[in-house]
């Protein structure tokens, strides 16, 4: 197991580029099983999920061919060609296969375009954060939807559709990223036209619309809450580009505020940021917008608004649109130093707060209302944290651990970074290019 050792009161002054998206590359990375052609895939993370995901579909006999392997072109991402023209259904039955999907939430994705193209997939419960209750319904009755028969056996899941998938209507139970995602895929070669209603419309999924348009597919409503998907009977190769990561992007504006220092993030992918900026700005938090690019300056102190009516500030996650869950955590660890108090409300996973006892150890003024909501009284850098050793319990709280480190007096030591390494690409070196004092040890 390795740690962070964390040095923190240092300014930090640079610019940094965000990684491509981690949750889009779950999604696309599956979609190659969609087409026997090959498909390129560019600007990927080097991170132990989506590397793991790789090694997953090279398991199942994809082929897998690394473009570019200059490392120093690190900010540009790594591109890879996947052709999944010798796929081995067999190995689906393997304990090899179950203990490599268990270890990864985004192994369930595989689900649909195996259905899709084979009429058969098998998932074993899959991994992944400890932040609540992930129920995976909304997938497998949207596959039901259309046809497949889903059986529950052994600690996984088996999906068949023997006669083939039939497009319907449907409107999901609840608005799920990675369930849209799913369900977009077991639908792009169903017979007849699918209507999916209350559909997610994050960017991941709207980038994976389009890279199947590309493939072949007939999606329209993309980027809307209702897709219409009329099935064809075969896709094609492609080349897609990765978004920029917003919750990186997220990560470094509130690591900047929490620092005092002044950060220019690089080519962001502004229009498809949403409400991420504006949230920061109720925190009292200044990004101004370069081209493509962010620049946060350094200030003395931050003071989060109230609402019109005078009542405290509220920071709340909601479905796209919305503020994103995944920077809830990001949000609370950056109030702690701001001037003023504020809510956050987690409404989505009800463990994803329970981190906030490491903060208090810091000498944080947190009250956990109850699991969901928490709040905070701001200490406007007059009483800076303590450094003291924690450990990662998650992606998210780990890199909002390692924010709060940074600006604590003092020395810091995370444990269990293998949590922060599954969504952050080396940013123990990133980090220490902008000046932090950061060192990874085994």
């Amino acid at each position: 197991m390795s740690s962070f050792e964390i040095t923190g009161g240092y300014r930090l002054r640079g610019e940094i580029c965000p990684q491509g998206a981690k949750n889009e590359a779950l999604q696309v990375i599956c979609a190659v099983l969609l087409t026997p052609e090959p498909v390129v895939i560019e600007n990927v993370p080097d991170i132990r999920d989506v590397n793991r995901l790789i090694g997953l579909l090279a398991f199942l006999g994809v082929k897998v061919r690394r473009l570019n392997t200059d490392e120093t072109l690190l900010a540009e991402g790594r591109s890879y060609e996947f052709r999944a023209d010798g796929v081995d259904l067999s190995v689906l039955e393997s304990a090899e296969f179950s203990a490599q999907a268990a270890a990864l939430r985004g192994s369930i994705m595989v689900v649909g375009p195996l259905l899709a193209r084979y009429r058969r997939a098998v998932v074993p419960q899959p991994g992944g954060d400890k932040i609540g209750r992930r129920r995976l319904d909304t997938h497998f009755l949207g596959m039901e939807k259309l046809g497949a028969v889903v059986e529950y056996r052994r600690g996984g899941y088996q999906v068949t559709a023997p006669a083939g998938l039939t497009g319907q209507y449907m409107l999901l139970d609840e608005a799920s990223v990675t369930g849209t995602a799913n369900i977009v895929m077991a639908s792009v070669m169903a017979a007849g036209t699918t209507t999916i209603m209350n559909a997610a419309c994050e960017p991941y999924v709207y980038q994976l619309c389009n890279m199947l348009n590309r493939m072949g597919a007939r999606i329209s409503g993309v980027g809307s809450n209702r897709l219409t998907i009329e099935g064809v009977e075969a896709l094609s190769g492609c080349t897609h580009r990765l978004l920029p990561d917003m919750i990186e992007v997220g990560s470094f504006i509130g690591m900047a505020a929490m620092t005092q220092s002044d950060l220019t993030i690089r080519r962001v992918g502004i229009e498809h940021l949403g409400l991420i900026p504006q949230v920061f700005g109720r925190l009292g938090i200044e990004v101004w917008q370069q081209g493509d690019d962010l620049y946060v300056p350094s200030r003395d102190h931050y003071e989060i608004e109230r609402f019109m009516d005078g009542s405290i500030m509220n920071v709340s996650d909601a479905p796209w649109p919305g503020f994103t869950p995944d920077l809830i955590s990001i949000a609370l660890v950056v109030a702690t130093q701001c001037k003023g108090s504020v809510l956050i409300h987690q409404k989505m996973f009800e463990s994803r707060l329970f981190f906030v006892d490491k903060l208090i150890d810091m000498g944080a003024q947190i009250i956990l209302c109850d699991p969901h909501r928490a709040t905070v009284i701001g200490l406007d850098h007059e009483h800076r944290l303590r450094g003291v050793r924690m450990s990662s319990p998650d992606i998210r709280a780990g890199v909002a651990l390692l924010i709060a480190a940074l600006s604590a007096d003092g020395v810091s030591r995370i444990d269990n970074i293998e949590q922060i390494d599954r969504g952050y690409q080396h940013i123990d070196e990133r980090l220490r290019a902008l000046g932090a004092r950061i060192e990874r040890k085994e």
